[in-house]
């Protein structure tokens, strides 16, 4: 059995070896000669699934090693009987911490000692929306929720979700929607000019989840406008092509890597593993966990004497700090306009490795109840 895979799916040898040849090929330039004889397509987000790709060809079954199906002909998939798996919420948790820490700098510089006087409003709640919400509301954070879909399909949960203007008036708004054209409540596009400019020097705008949903040419307008917000752009229109009028006049910029902690790549790997052994009738005898290295950093300690935020920021950025990953960004973008593009996929494809907070034991010296119940709610392993 032949297994055609993006060549960025990590641990593929670890969990597909056994059960049949591997072909890496680049996932950019995917081409239909390079899965024609393969039985199995495994992919991220940067490959097209459709006819052009697979007419033709052997492929039974089709992974993404990822939370988003937008690249993916499911239509045209079910129509020729080609078995298809995602992998929801493989790395929530991962963008959740990305959050975390654009939080802990915007904190920072607004010179606030309690970051949890911010309100945040989080516009679309799935797996990634949620889980970011339950870290804030176990942190003290005031937390607006808005997702018109799950609204209409809850209503016994009208009162917990918001409508996209009260969202929009909070300290800082999240975006975690899909990327969506002909839904009921497409989202494509949906921050524009009318949304922009009600937005003020006051707010920060943070977008891990597609870059279509913000309108880059208005969001450029408007950056150079009086009163304009502060932005955090993970995601970006025409990837890899992306602005870099845009990278250099947002707050941060970071390539597409909010999801990609180690665990959250990992996780996603397992998680196509276990479908394709599923449909395949194989035992599904692998887990992540399994496969995980020590982490470089593994225990960070505080004692009485430390301020609770200074603490949070120590440990947070001690996994993971935005501002890295913003400066290899804006250095790729002084490249050659031709060579742009390939600097930005190459930002991905060597990712650094990078660990979640769970792959961190803290330990805390007489310190508050309050700092422990800090720690814990954002995923660190305590030691008291």
């Amino acid at each position: 059995m032949l297994i055609v895979a993006d060549e960025n799916i990590p641990l593929l040898d670890a969990f597909f070896g056994d059960i049949g040849e591997i072909r890496r090929v680049s996932g950019r330039t995917m081409s239909a000669e390079d899965v024609r004889e393969a039985d199995v397509l495994l992919v991220r987000s940067v490959t097209r699934v459709n006819r052009t790709l697979l007419e033709g060809s052997r492929v039974r079954f089709v992974g993404t090693a990822t939370i988003g199906t937008d690249h993916i002909d499911l239509g045209w998939l079910k129509e020729n009987g080609i078995h298809f798996s995602a992998a929801p919420g493989c790395n929530a948790n991962s963008v959740a911490e990305y959050v975390l820490s654009v939080l802990s700098l915007y904190a920072e510089r607004c010179a606030l000692g309690d970051w949890s006087r911010l309100s945040v409003g989080i516009v679309g709640v799935g797996n990634v929306g949620r889980e970011l919400a339950e870290k804030l509301g176990r942190l003290g954070f005031s937390v607006k929720l808005c997702d018109p879909p799950r609204a209409e399909r809850e209503p016994k949960a009208a009162g917990t979700f918001v409508d996209l203007n009260e969202a929009l008036t909070c300290d800082v708004v999240s975006f975690h929607t899909p990327l969506t054209r002909d839904s009921a409540y497409p989202t494509y596009h949906i921050i524009s000019e009318r949304e922009l400019a009600g937005l003020t020097a006051k707010q920060l705008v943070i977008n891990a989840g597609r870059g279509e949903v913000i309108d880059g040419a208005a969001l450029l307008k408007r950056l150079d406008q009086a009163d304009a917000p502060l932005v955090a752009l993970d995601v970006w229109e025409q990837e890899p092509q992306i602005s870099p009028e845009l990278v250099d006049r947002v707050w941060l910029a970071t390539p597409h890597i909010g999801g990609y902690s180690l665990e959250g790549k990992v996780q996603g790997t397992e998680m196509i593993y276990r479908a394709m052994s599923r449909f395949m009738g194989l035992p599904t005898r692998k887990q992540a966990g399994q496969f995980l290295p020590e982490p470089a950093l593994s225990k960070v300690s505080f004692t009485s004497a430390a301020d609770e935020q200074a603490a949070i920021q120590i440990a947070l950025r001690s996994c993971y700090d935005p501002r890295q990953d913003d400066a290899r960004l804006r250095h790729a973008m002084r490249a050659p306009a031709d060579e742009r593009g390939a600097a930005f996929d190459r930002l991905r494809r060597d990712y650094p490795v990078r660990r979640e907070c769970s792959s961190l034991k803290v330990q805390l010296k007489g310190t508050s109840k309050s700092l422990q119940d800090s720690f814990r709610a954002i995923g660190f392993k305590l030691k008291i």
